[in-house]
């Protein structure tokens, strides 16, 4: 029986097979530590520790994912599989998927409406992340 992450992947679906690559991982863990450590600094404007927590955030779910041997071809995908990639639930990765759709609309339309409370939930869905990756102990 294929997994899910399995099913989720081939030509035409949302995840390619990618070997894992320890470099890679590596950088993308180091890169989203990183900008978590940014994104709790208040002397930042509130658009900018958003930027920085979802970018952080991105990165965290991409090297979980590609530790599992996949890649994205979407963005929004590896917040959807957090559940198979880190056996994280709709609470974490739920508000993840709230932050890009706010992300895509400031990217996108240029409207950026953040709220401290989101950043604030963003970095502890981060951090549940870093953790469940051995990397925020």
């Amino acid at each position: 029986m294929a997994s899910p992450l399995e099913n989720l992947a081939g030509p035409g679906k949302p995840l390619v097979d990618e070997p894992h690559d320890e470099g890679q991982f590596q950088g993308l863990l180091r890169s989203g530590l990183a900008r978590l450590e940014d994104a709790r600094n208040g002397s930042l404007s509130l658009e900018t520790r958003f930027d920085v927590v979802y970018n952080a955030a991105h990165a965290l779910s991409l090297a979980a994912l590609r530790r599992k041997g996949y890649r994205a071809r979407h963005r929004y995908i590896v917040f959807q599989v957090l559940p198979h990639t880190l056996g994280l639930g709709p609470e974490v990765w739920r508000v993840l998927a709230k932050a890009h759709d706010l992300r895509n609309v400031a990217e996108y339309e240029g409207d950026m409406d953040v709220e401290e409370r989101l950043v604030l939930d963003v970095i502890a869905a981060c951090d549940a992340v870093a953790s469940a990756l051995g990397a925020g102990d």
